[in-house]
């Protein structure tokens, strides 16, 4: 009979004191999915588990990292994801929504994230073999549909003259459109025509969908 564990924690702070040795104990696969490069947050976590690869080695280490367009809102994130590319890891980011945001161990640790809460996320963690592959299953096969981050940038990235990319700066300064308008040198009935020509060359149905989707393609904003 296998010693299988299934425990639950609430917040970083409690994964970490009661999981921190799982991530201690990776000796030769990572998988991360999640929807931002905030769902696991807790520094002292990160730095066990980017301390553990460096022991292993990235030569003997597959790591895999799936990620949600909302990943790529910020250029700090999109820089952070390129150097972990560029140390091995392979990253993808997924169209469709992610089943789960979890890591996985070596094939035989899951921790499941659930949803933010006051007290902090609640964390599942597991060692039974049907759910850790259960979940492994969803894992590759979203995997398999999803982008290459390099492949995801590229993709169908419109072409925006020097008035887009002032529209779209103006959009993230937090003017109103009056304001905005004024500054651009436009009238304000020039500036909304040319904010509605800009989301829709986004394919953005919002003014918030539009700034993010300038940061899912890696257009300065």
């Amino acid at each position: 009979m296998r010693n299988e564990q299934v425990f639950s924690v609430q917040g970083d702070t409690e994964l970490l004191a009661r999981a921190g040795h799982l991530f201690e104990s990776l000796t030769s696969e990572f998988l991360c999915a999640a929807r931002d490069l905030r769902t696991w947050s807790q520094p002292e976590a990160r730095a066990a588990v980017v301390n553990r690869i460096r022991a292993v080695g990235p030569s003997d280490l597959t790591t895999r990292k799936l990620l949600s367009p909302a990943a790529l809102v910020e250029e700090e994130s999109r820089a952070h994801l390129r150097l972990l590319r560029s140390q091995g890891a392979l990253v993808r980011i997924s169209v469709s929504p992610l089943p789960h945001e979890t890591i996985v161990i070596d094939r035989r640790v899951m921790i499941l994230a659930g949803q933010e809460a006051p007290a902090g996320r609640e964390y599942t963690v597991t060692t039974s073999r049907t759910l850790v592959e259960g979940v492994l299953s969803l894992f590759s096969a979203v995997w398999e549909t999803s982008l290459d981050l390099d492949a995801y940038l590229r993709r169908d990235v419109p072409h925006l003259d020097a008035d887009g990319r002032r529209i779209l700066k103006a959009l993230g300064s937090g003017l109103t459109d009056a304001s905005a308008a004024r500054r651009l040198g436009v009238s304000l009935r020039t500036y909304r025509r040319r904010v509605a020509e800009l989301m829709a060359s986004l394919d953005a149905g919002s003014r918030f969908q539009a700034g993010l989707r300038a940061g899912e393609l890696g257009l300065p904003r």
